[in-house]
């Protein structure tokens, strides 16, 4: 156990491999039982894309469960290659993944789009990740193009919850009480001084949406929106066989080239997202830090996009997600930065927290109970992400404007990109851009009608930005 021998200021004991700091439990971190009991319940969040999925792909739901199953166990490389974050999905692009695949009509053309859109980023960050270009390359985007695609992925999280056919049409009431209840809980100020007063609202709030979706398990049989659901105990059985025949390379072919080009607009609004991301997880990390400066750890932004471009490098040749493999769980890093600062008898290694909290999701995949349990509310839990995402989203893309133009110019974008694409939304956010500003199409213009530091508008490190910026997983 050399966890144990871990002196003060130093790293946790880990494996050099090159870019990535190897570390297995029990040997290299203290196991830490609280969040791996924690994740067992909150693997019901990780549950809640098998929805779409099932809508987007046809995908039975075995088959969607040996998604997920797969997703969860590249969580693990995180930890386990030295980054410290718990990993999730690319929340904000999940609509406008949607909104490029259903292009192509339902069947293996459209899962070829899934496939080729989800390589081309994990390839686009292995090289970005190699080269340590990522931030270059989020710099030369004129911030007017910046924030109409945050909002554009704002908007689209809305729509696809409200428009015809959306999921508030099947649960307009377990929606409408659930995503009160669950702005009240993230959002309100009110509730953070309840959180100050007593344990048991500090804990709730600590754990997300999670009660939320508990309670949309009651109150959606209630309204006779959902059946009550029917517990089975077991072992959950993901339906690989399938997986692998119907909806990967290995049963359809290689995409055609075509499909890679098609995807490249998407594919840069989504890597603008993940960014953001990228940076939010290092706010988050030096947060911690401040506070426990007994273990020495390191955030780089390199072996990151290096392992989640290996995540959806490999998830798109095993099993194509509509997620995306992202850089963080933004709700769940925020717990877990906040037990760390209590002290290291609450948790040793911060390594050792966030380890064994994916481990406890994975583990919770596979037992029926709790997959049985969430199964008839999955679509409520699938709207309430999709809000709650809206709201950040749109919040930060209003943030990211410099001035009234770009704001302007991205709510024109942000539509665009809704109703015709990622590719026309770029279209008509360069040429707008070109028409108003001109020689100076990089640079923009700055007013005063934001005062925040306009460092962030190039998505730069701030202790403030973090806040601005939570991007919420469910």
């Amino acid at each position: 156990m050399l966890w144990k021998n871990r002196k003060y200021g130093e790293e946790s004991p880990h494996i050099p491999a090159g870019p990535f700091k190897v570390r297995l439990p029990f040997i290299h971190y203290r196991f830490e039982w609280p969040d791996y009991v924690q994740g067992l319940l909150m693997c019901a969040v990780d549950l809640s894309a098998i929805p779409i999925l099932v809508d987007l792909l046809g995908m039975p739901f075995e088959v969607a469960l040996a998604v997920i199953v797969l997703n969860g166990l590249f969580y693990l490389l995180h930890h386990l290659l030295g980054d410290p974050a718990v990993p999730g999905w690319i929340t904000p692009a999940i609509p406008l993944i949607t909104l490029y695949c259903t292009q192509f009509p339902e069947g293996p053309e459209r899962v070829h789009s899934l496939i080729a859109f989800q390589m081309t980023l994990g390839i686009l960050s292995l090289i970005l990740g190699a080269t340590g270009l990522a931030s270059k390359v989020v710099s030369l985007i004129p911030s007017a193009l910046k924030a109409g695609v945050i909002l554009g992925a704002g908007f689209a999280a809305v729509i696809s919850v409200f428009s015809v056919g959306g999921r508030f049409e099947s649960f307009p009431w377990t929606i409408t009480i659930a995503v009160g209840i669950g702005f009240y809980l993230l959002f309100s100020k009110h509730f953070v001084k309840f959180q100050k007063r007593n344990v048991l609202w500090a804990t709730i709030g600590k754990l997300g949406i999670f009660p939320v979706i508990i309670l949309a398990v009651v109150i959606a049989p209630l309204f006779g929106e959902a059946s009550w659901p029917k517990i089975e105990w077991g072992i959950s059985a993901p339906d690989f066989a399938t997986l692998w025949n119907e909806y990967t390379i290995f049963g359809l072919g290689f995409p055609p080239v075509m499909m890679f080009i098609t995807a490249l607009p998407t594919v840069l609004a989504a890597y603008i997202v993940l960014f953001g991301d990228v940076l939010q997880t290092k706010a988050l990390v030096e947060e911690g830090s401040s506070v426990r400066p007994d273990e020495k750890i390191e955030y780089s932004a390199s072996r990151a996009h290096l392992i989640f471009g290996i995540r959806n490098s490999a998830m798109s040749i095993l099993g194509p997600d509509v997620t995306m493999c992202g850089p963080i769980w933004s709700a769940m890093q925020v717990v877990m930065v906040e037990r760390f600062k209590k002290g290291r008898k609450a948790m040793d290694s911060f390594f050792g927290g966030i380890g064994s909290f994916r481990w406890g999701t994975n583990t919770g995949l596979f037992l029926l109970p709790i997959v049985s349990l969430v199964e008839p509310i999955l679509g409520v839990a699938l709207a309430l992400t999709m809000l709650i995402q809206g709201y950040v989203s749109v919040k930060v893309g209003i943030l990211e404007a410099r001035s009234q133009t770009d704001l302007g110019i991205a709510g024109i974008i942000g539509a665009v990109l809704c109703i015709k694409g990622a590719a026309w939304g770029f279209a008509v956010g360069i040429l707008l851009c070109l028409l108003i500003y001109g020689k100076n199409f990089f640079k923009g213009e700055v007013d005063n009608t934001f005062t925040k530091d306009q460092t962030n508008h190039e998505f730069q490190d701030g202790g403030k930005e973090h806040e601005e910026r939570e991007l919420i997983e469910v």
